[in-house]
């Protein structure tokens, strides 16, 4: 089984800190994943996908954004999410120095929107990225695309999202990958909302296992 331990890099500004997975027959890729503004690096569904991608060779990176590591609780505040993309700049680096190889970047909502975010600003940051439940808009409110940065981001992304996402439909996903100058790929999860089935004490039986093998294909 791959090993999991605390991972702290205070030498970076923000510092790097969360669990570090390391499979015991690695393979030269590395995947960082972050969490949505409502949770955080101990989320069910990054565990689960961390053991997955960590059980095929990957050195995975579940990390605490700087917002969450300064506040146990509560949505990340209007000012915080340049400093949020430098935490996962960070964590790009921490990583760098812990493993060579293919780099791959992203996370659930707010966590995966920044590194988006940051990609499109920093075009050879990560070889990919693995957006899971990307908040298009917020609830009830279409107008308010999250789109602006779209056209400029050239880094290939797999999109993986619930038929039932309040923060976008799947026709509305469509449409905005078609901003997307490079390759895209979006996983629809049926029956699924928000939290792709993991809420609580529920589980997606399967989710990981679907989300790894769309990943080596798209990949």
């Amino acid at each position: 089984m791959p090993s999991c331990e605390l991972f702290t890099d205070a030498s970076l500004d923000p510092a790097v800190r969360g669990f570090l997975h390391r499979s015991n027959n690695p393979n030269d890729g590395v995947l960082i994943l972050t969490h949505g503004a409502g949770s955080n690096c101990n989320g069910p569904l990054l565990i689960e996908l961390a053991e997955a991608f960590a059980g095929v060779g990957f050195t995975v990176l579940r990390c605490e954004l700087p917002f969450r590591q300064t506040r146990p609780y509560g949505p990340p505040r209007p000012g915080d999410a340049k400093r949020d993309r430098e935490g996962l700049r960070s964590a790009v680096t921490a990583m760098r120095r812990q493993a060579s190889g293919h780099l791959f970047l992203g996370g659930h909502s707010y966590g995966g929107r920044q590194a988006t975010m940051l990609c499109a600003e920093e075009p050879n940051l990560a070889d990919g990225l693995l957006l899971f439940s990307y908040p298009l808009h917020p609830p009830h409110k279409p107008s308010q695309l999250r789109t602006q940065h779209l056209p400029k981001l050239q880094t290939p992304a797999l999109f993986v999202h619930g038929t039932g996402d309040p923060f976008g439909s799947i026709e509305e996903m469509k449409s905005a990958l078609q901003l997307i100058p490079v390759k895209t790929k979006l996983l629809p999860i049926e029956r699924e909302g928000h939290d792709l089935g993991f809420k609580g004490k529920s589980r997606r039986d399967g989710l990981a296992d679907e989300v790894l093998k769309a990943f080596q294909s798209f990949f």
